[in-house]
């Protein structure tokens, strides 16, 4: 006699068609994170699982931010399921910047922007990026050059000139993130923007903007006309 199947198997089955045929579009939040959790947890049915981290941590987005210690240690998780969620942020991450790097002739690129707010919107400390560009405003590399705390970022201009002349950059772009959600520049942020451009300008490096971050959206300070 055929030993009966767990009532979730037929459910994994549907998820997994439904994937196949269109991706995560009609997929609930909760059922997108449970047909992720599927690879890590094999023989368990994780939509209760899937509900309570989304009911923790927020969204969808809020359950790939999270750290990863407080994922393992949340009740039904451990740390082989908390490494598959971080391993699918940090391959989105990477899928992401690669897309950014090789859009040619970027200013203020969706793509740069998509690149910038999926790794950075929900970062807890405050980080400062550069981003370098040669003569044709390709980028050549995006770089953190410095870290802060949740509400500081200190940033030495000859440290991000030093990093443009190895990279021989023609121009620039800035972008650091605002932990606390809103996006507008600080006078603080107005103040380095100032100082970067000043070093930048005496260089003959073009600056094309600087970028805020949150978790609502960002800030242009070129859009917004104050460069």
């Amino acid at each position: 006699m055929d030993e009966k199947k767990p009532h979730f198997h037929e459910h994994r089955k549907r998820l997994k068609e439904k994937f196949k045929k269109a991706g995560f579009v009609g997929f609930h939040e909760y059922e997108a994170l449970e047909f992720l959790l599927t690879y890590a947890i094999p023989r368990r049915d994780v939509k209760p699982l899937a509900k309570s981290l989304l009911e923790k941590f927020g969204d969808f987005q809020g359950v790939l931010e999270a750290p990863v210690e407080e994922l393992a240690g949340f009740p039904g998780m451990g740390e082989h399921s908390a490494l598959l969620i971080k391993l699918a942020r940090d391959c989105s991450d990477m899928f992401l910047k690669k897309k950014a790097v090789k859009k040619s002739r970027v200013c203020c690129a969706p793509d740069l922007i998509n690149y910038c707010r999926m790794s950075m919107a929900g970062l807890k400390d405050e980080q400062f990026r550069v981003v370098f560009l040669n003569t044709q405003n390709e980028i050549i590399e995006i770089e953190t050059v410095q870290e802060g705390t949740i509400d500081q970022s200190v940033v030495y201009p000859r440290k991000v000139m030093e990093r443009a002349l190895y990279y021989k950059a023609a121009a620039l772009i800035f972008v650091h993130n605002h932990p606390g959600g809103k996006v507008r520049p600080s006078m603080a942020d107005k103040e380095i923007t100032n100082s970067l451009v000043t070093a930048a300008t005496a260089m003959d490096i073009e600056v094309h903007d600087h970028i805020i971050i949150g978790k609502e959206g960002y800030f242009s300070f070129r859009d917004a006309g104050l460069m």
